[in-house]
């Protein structure tokens, strides 16, 4: 869904990032970033960057690893942020596929990216199902049973 597509609003932005993306063009994509923009990465926090050089490098490294490398965006946006839902998809030099989902939320001012809070991952076919992941995610031993979950009493709330 679209709710804003002024020249320079983010719905513009996200429009000239896919673009700029899937035509491989490195200085419109890096334009698309303030000089002092900030990457917030929140389940990879060492990830985090500042700088639109450091744009520059991720991607043009991204554009040498794939270089068919397109992406599909889905946004919605207001006044100054857009929240975007990215699909990237493309064949590496090694011939494996790639393939990222995975949302960005940019603040935008004056046309340029500002900050981001980036959760786009490598999709990852097969592996665990539900209830192994969560298993792993709390610590449960595979095939043990934590038991039921207490519920307060009224003491307790």
């Amino acid at each position: 869904m679209r709710t804003q597509d002024a020249e320079f609003g983010p719905g513009a932005l996200v429009e000239r990032l896919r673009q700029a993306t899937n035509n491989h063009d490195l200085e419109s994509l890096t334009r698309c970033f303030a000089l002092d923009y900030r990457n917030e990465t929140p389940a990879h926090p060492a990830r985090g960057f500042q700088g639109r050089e450091q744009v520059r490098r991720n991607w043009d490294q991204i554009f040498r690893a794939v270089p068919d490398i397109t992406t599909e965006i889905q946004w919605i946006a207001d006044a100054d942020t857009v929240w975007s839902e990215w699909e990237m998809r493309g064949t590496r030099r090694d011939g494996s596929h790639h393939h990222m989902r995975g949302v960005v939320i940019f603040g935008v001012a004056r046309g340029e990216a500002t900050w981001a809070r980036f959760y786009l991952e490598p999709v990852e076919e097969g592996g665990a199902g539900v209830d192994e992941t969560i298993r792993r995610a709390t610590g449960v031993a595979s095939g043990s049973d934590a038991g039921p979950v207490p519920t307060p009493t009224d003491g307790e709330r």
